[in-house]
């Protein structure tokens, strides 16, 4: 993993704390700095994450290592085509003897869920996580339960097999705090991978939890106090807007979830960069996994092969630097 740069922090333990938990990751997760990173980044400012990536990229492993490595509980869920809300968040079971009525809770009740393949669902189903990822709370017949904190929802789902699928709403979608496209391991990451992971005698290392539940509301709350100066609020501000603007190839612009997302992305990228405010870099080095899936394109747009990616950044040529 990258050594990040401390100098000049008055948040240092906390960082180093960061750089023991990537250390833990590294055990398992060959690469994948960028997937890592973010899902990091989601932890430490509450925010889910949505992973998008051909199978074989360990986006599954990456999910379940993270939670292992900061002793919560960890919850996989498979999404296919039968399942059903009450598979997910519980439901009420009538007990004859008591006459009664028990909840018996679903596995939405955990910190970390992995919601597998979560597009292999219709919309019925992907809705069941509305609640519980914005509210942090879920109702069950007419009792609402608040969820255990920390709460973060994985999702995953795979870009090229469309047949049996069911895409997600535009305010499913708008729930997700990131969208990362995860790409293929570099050629020398690969080959470590084949060297670990294809002799007999290995076995996938055990990792340990090297923080606890406190250190991540202690890491959040020096997050939350990274300087973001006038500027780079009103950067932000444009580029958002920029979206909103009447365009041919824009059907919806952004939401002010992205101008919230983009500032705490921004904040957390700052902190693991070892920086106690927030530059222009990193708003951009953040900007796509924050706006690609809240943009959503025109038929235009896509006739011409025009993709989210590609407008927002034509939205930053377009923008004036702080």
């Amino acid at each position: 993993m990258d050594q990040l740069n401390y100098e000049g922090s008055g948040n240092q333990t906390e960082r180093e704390r960061v750089a023991a938990l990537k250390e833990e990751i590294s055990k398992v997760i060959i690469g994948q700095e960028y997937m890592v990173d973010r899902i990091l980044i989601g932890l430490l400012t509450g925010g889910h994450i949505l992973l998008e990536g051909v199978p074989g990229l360990a986006k599954s492993l990456t999910a379940s290592t993270v939670a292992k490595t900061v002793g919560v509980n960890f919850k996989r869920i498979q999404f296919t085509p039968d399942l059903l809300p009450a598979d997910i968040l519980g439901t009420e079971i009538y007990q004859q003897k008591s006459g009664e009525f028990v909840i018996k809770t679903g596995p939405i009740f955990s910190n970390f869920i992995l919601a597998d393949e979560i597009n292999r669902s219709p919309a019925k189903v992907q809705s069941a996580l509305l609640e519980a990822m914005q509210e942090k709370q879920v109702t069950i017949g007419e009792t609402t339960y608040l969820l255990d904190k920390p709460f973060l929802v994985i999702a995953t789902q795979n870009p090229l097999e469309q047949q049996g699928t069911y895409p997600l709403p535009e305010a499913q979608q708008d729930r997700f705090m990131l969208k990362l496209k995860i790409q293929y391991p570099l050629r020398e990451e690969e080959r470590e991978i084949i060297k670990r992971y294809t002799r007999e005698e290995s076995a996938e290392p055990n990792v340990t939890a090297v923080i606890s539940r406190e250190d991540i509301f202690r890491m959040r709350a020096c997050v939350d106090n990274i300087y973001l100066d006038e500027k780079i609020e009103n950067y932000v501000l444009d580029i958002v807007f920029k979206t909103r603007e009447p365009s041919p190839y824009i059907a919806c612009g952004a939401s002010p979830r992205a101008s919230l997302n983009l500032i705490k992305a921004a904040k957390c990228k700052a902190f693991l960069e070892g920086r106690d405010y927030v530059t222009p870099d990193d708003v951009k080095a953040m900007v796509y996994d924050v706006l690609r899936h809240r943009i959503l394109i025109s038929y235009e747009a896509e006739a011409e092969d025009i993709t989210a990616e590609k407008l927002i950044t034509e939205i930053l040529e377009s923008v004036n630097l702080p």
